[in-house]
């Protein structure tokens, strides 16, 4: 398996790079969001080519992680497309950029620190796809698995969907989205987003409790940084001062986990 997991680092570092090139020559790192996704969706599948044997574990796993992966990836591709450079990255390179370090910068700061968070939180994945083999036997944790994940496709694609159309509606320029599953948490997304991966992480334990073990710092990972680090507690900051209407909001509206919202008003 360290062989295999190795040809799979080595792949990532080399689409890495490549895209590290793509983004000094346009002048903007910001399409690395949707590399996320589509990055661990590639990180499956380098693990299944290298199989001798493909069991139903095997495709399972890639299904599930090339699913989140790619749609993940190709919504914030085309929001890149349509809304231009992230804000985010513009603040963090700024000085670089004056100074001439951007290429520099952007590889150390931006790609290759994205590249070993991609390579840790897609490692249940990986690992359990290396592990499955030929393997067709599903066991209850891994049928607990794939209803978790369920669960977070259907939070995060429904989640993403009703927030398009929201911003679509020049009407609600300026307005809190409070509607659909955004009335029972500020971050349905997001949390999809963790309830996917640590279904994915329970699945990979099915197959094996070893590499369940050493695998879990990716889903806890996750979790961590969408509340606390660059998902949640990073977009408020900014939505406390853009949206006049957000402290109500988040006064009556759960944070992460859905639940019912309070009557704060």
């Amino acid at each position: 398996m360290i062989d295999a997991l190795l040809v799979n680092a080595a792949t990532l570092v080399g689409v890495t790079l490549m895209l590290w090139l793509v983004s000094v020559k346009i002048g903007d790192v910001s399409f690395i969001d949707s590399y996320w996704g589509a990055g661990m969706a590639l990180m499956a599948l380098t693990s299944w080519l290298q199989l001798e044997q493909r069991g139903l574990l095997a495709h399972l796993l890639l299904g599930m992680t090339a699913a989140w992966g790619l749609r993940l990836g190709i919504y914030l591709f085309r929001r890149w497309r349509a809304e231009g450079e992230d804000k985010r990255y513009a603040r963090m390179l700024r000085n670089a950029r004056e100074e001439g370090r951007f290429a520099s910068t952007a590889l150390t700061k931006i790609w290759l620190g994205q590249a070993v968070l991609l390579f840790l939180v897609s490692s249940p994945a990986q690992a359990g796809i290396l592990a499955a083999g030929g393997e067709d036997r599903l066991t209850v944790v891994a049928v607990i698995g794939v209803a978790l994940y369920l669960v977070g496709i259907v939070f995060e694609w429904v989640g993403d969907w009703q927030l398009a159309r929201f911003k679509a509606d020049p009407a609600n320029k300026g307005m809190v989205m409070d509607r659909g599953l955004w009335r029972y948490t500020r971050h349905p997304n997001y949390f999809g987003d963790a309830c996917a991966w640590w279904g994915i992480w329970l699945v990979a334990a099915g197959i094996s409790w070893e590499v369940a073990l050493w695998t879990v710092a990716g889903p806890i990972f996750l979790t961590f940084t969408l509340i606390k680090w660059s998902g949640a507690a990073l977009l408020e900051k900014g939505m406390k001062h853009s949206r006049p209407g957000y402290g109500k909001y988040r006064r009556r509206t759960s944070a992460f986990i859905p639940m019912p919202p309070k009557n704060s008003d």
